[in-house]
């Protein structure tokens, strides 16, 4: 086996160590129900600057049974779940499709802070899918209509020919449709975990179960 020369500079990265400071989660801190508590330390993300809080790394299981992992931004939060949109042929939504199991994080890495979700996602209902669709900005509308989100391509060049070539067939459209392939998914969670770094690192780790019918039940984790 060939040994790496030493490098000062990935010997530092590799041990870098930052105390997670005093900040703690206790069960009397949490809201009621997890998607209150998850909207709290969102819009806390978004007031003390954490670049885009909004995003999500996704974890998904592709039709071989093999795992696979992007990140995504979050479009929706409600009590029926976390919505995000994407291109139902594309490799995540392809997997999802065949198997809709699946994991996401928040890495609010700068808050010292987590949540991590764990269920199942499933097709949005067509109307979100259009109105969402009709709220973006009409280049991302243009995208959506141009790439073949996760196939091969020949070059960049041949993506900007193809988005010239949508941009011309909706030139006279005052409101590009939504394409059939593309769309939302809702992740309906089953467990929600909230984790606050602590020093030493005994973190708080408090996480949601689902009981039933909409009840939730909270136990603690060991770091």
């Amino acid at each position: 086996m060939t040994e790496l020369s030493p490098d000062p500079a990935l010997e530092s990265a590799l041990r870098t160590h930052t105390d997670y400071g005093v900040e703690k989660l206790e069960e009397a801190d949490l809201a009621d129900d997890p998607f209150a508590q998850f909207a709290a330390w969102l819009a806390e993300a978004a007031e003390r600057e954490v670049y885009e809080p909004n995003a999500m790394v996704l974890g998904t299981i592709d039709p071989e049974g093999s795992p696979s992992i992007r990140t995504v931004l979050l479009r929706g939060v409600d009590d029926r779940g976390f919505s995000f949109y994407t291109d139902y042929t594309s490799r995540k939504g392809r997997a999802l499709l065949a198997n809709p199991a699946v994991s996401a994080v928040f890495p609010w890495y700068t808050l010292h802070r987590q949540v991590i979700v764990f269920g199942e996602a499933h097709p949005v209902e067509t109307e979100d899918s259009d109105a969402y669709f009709a709220a973006r900005p009409r280049g991302a509308q243009v995208a959506a209509w141009s790439s073949d989100q996760s196939q091969t391509i020949a070059s960049r060049d041949a993506l900007e020919q193809k988005v010239r070539d949508a941009d011309s067939r909706f030139a006279d459209e005052p409101q590009i449709p939504r394409p059939e392939r593309w769309g939302g998914f809702r992740i309906v969670p089953r467990r929600i975990e909230f984790w606050q770094g602590r020093t030493s690192r005994l973190h708080d780790r408090l996480v949601f179960s689902r009981q039933g019918h909409g009840g939730w039940t909270v136990e603690r984790l060991q770091p």
